[in-house]
């Protein structure tokens, strides 16, 4: 059971643009690349030239002796006889391109020569992607791919593009859902946090209609994550690289949510520590958000370098790391105690990071002013308020009515709530976050 995915579209436009470049789909493990790729050139060329340098080390000399078309065509011939090309219809996929990243020279001169259309991908863990895009930059498009977000999964759960424009509509007309929908996408926003977006996982739920095999499954991929780690940080303290993946739940779960190096170690020190967390964001297993100096536009520029938290851009194998009992109470919506927080605002992290929206804080020294998150359209800075209860927003009216912070005239909430509005705080249920972006822009018309 093939499971829609976003880039199913991008794939089909790519393809339609007479001037598209080779593409490069970037992204963690086992989120759906190559099931997507494979899909989407199935059901448009008559020829299909599938490779993996991971799995077909004979492949890995295909270059050794030049990169123009011809070359590298003959060579993948004489490796495997059965492969065939096509001109106009072919298009030839190399997988797993970290483990043979010279291969991306050639790019230049299929983009050239356009007889045969080429798409790269390989997991972001252990891609030397400097390196990569030296070779073929100019030559090549980027896209980067995520787990499934939110929309993805209500389309698995059979939920149409108009369900989808419902929500949306809610949202830009400030109406309030009523109880059927409310209690639906309720159910469905948590079954996702506690699945997460990982096709196999969704799908395997999909089937059965039961969390069985979910945990199963999860474990395998964080394992998987930590085995890729031995594989390919070549030059780091792999241990430590592993430490600090482990952490995040248990940081998270703090009040203070600062990633903060003494709760890995006692001794630990940062500068220890920073080159194994930036390998873990190039590698896409974890995401940053960066502290604001100050609460004010233009973002990026704006951080202070040596506070930051981490979370994981799948809130389900979040889940899936935390303790036994923890995880049976999230499956059963039950008992969520210090983990609620941090389960919604890893939820906010990862649907904002699938959005292209960055991420940012802010938290004032010596001072109970803090904000979980802030967005921004083209004319304000919006601070972003996470509640797993229904106190007051203090921080968020703080922002919006103080003279201080002149870029800030709104703020959003999302909450276990209504749609609703206040003092110039705009109040959304959780299951709304994936409708962000989309939000932000409707806000710029009015």
């Amino acid at each position: 059971m093939y499971l829609r995915r976003k880039i199913d579209d991008y794939l089909d436009n790519w393809k339609n643009d007479p001037n598209h470049k080779p593409l490069i789909v970037k992204g963690a493990r086992q989120i759906g690349k190559t099931e997507s790729i494979m899909h989407f050139a199935k059901n448009n060329y008559g020829n299909v030239v599938y490779i993996n340098f991971a799995l077909e080390k004979k492949f890995k000399t295909i270059v050794s002796d030049g990169y123009d078309v011809e070359t590298v065509v003959k060579n993948i011939t004489i490796a495997d006889p059965t492969k065939e090309f096509v001109e106009n219809d072919t298009v030839i996929i190399f997988d797993e391109i970290q483990d043979y990243p010279d291969v991306a020279t050639s790019l230049k001169s299929f983009n050239i020569d356009r007889r045969y259309d080429v798409i790269c991908s390989g997991s972001t863990l252990g891609i030397n992607y400097k390196e990569i895009h030296s070779n073929s930059v100019g030559n090549k498009t980027d896209y980067q791919m995520y787990s499934m977000d939110f929309e993805e999964f209500l389309w698995a759960r059979g939920y149409t593009d108009e369900h989808i424009s419902n929500i949306f509509n809610h949202m830009v007309c400030n109406i309030p859902f009523n109880e059927t929908e409310m209690n639906v996408y309720k159910t469905l926003f948590l079954e996702y946090c506690v699945l997460g977006g990982m096709p196999d996982v969704v799908r395997t739920f999909v089937t059965t209609k039961t969390f069985s095999f979910s945990l199963s499954e999860q474990e395998q991929i964080r394992l998987d994550y930590e085995e890729d780690v031995r594989k390919y940080a070549q030059g780091l303290d792999q241990t430590k690289i592993i430490s600090v993946y482990r952490s995040i739940p248990a940081q998270l779960a703090k009040e203070n949510k600062k990633f903060q190096f003494s709760k890995i170690s006692r001794n630990a020190r940062s500068r220890e520590y920073t080159g194994c967390i930036e390998w873990l964001i190039d590698s896409g297993v974890i995401v940053k958000c960066d502290c604001l100096a100050y609460p004010e536009l233009p973002l990026k520029g704006n951080a202070d370098d040596a506070k930051y938290k981490l979370y994981y851009p799948d809130t389900g194998l979040l889940v899936s790391a935390l303790d036994e009992e923890s995880q049976e109470d999230l499956r059963a919506n039950k008992n969520l105690g210090v983990y609620k927080g941090a389960l919604y605002e890893n939820f906010v992290a990862e649907a904002f990071v699938k959005q292209g929206l960055g991420l940012y804080y802010y938290k004032r020294d010596n001072s109970t002013l803090e904000e979980d998150f802030f967005v921004r359209n083209t004319e304000e800075l919006i601070p972003v308020e996470v509640k797993s209860n229904n106190d007051r927003s203090k921080s968020l009216t703080t922002l919006i009515n103080s003279d201080k912070y002149s870029d800030i005239k709104h703020g959003i909430k999302f909450g276990d709530c209504n749609i609703g509005v206040a003092n110039n705080i705009y109040t959304f249920p959780y299951f709304c976050v994936f409708m962000t972006k989309e939000y932000l822009k409707e806000m710029e018309i009015k």
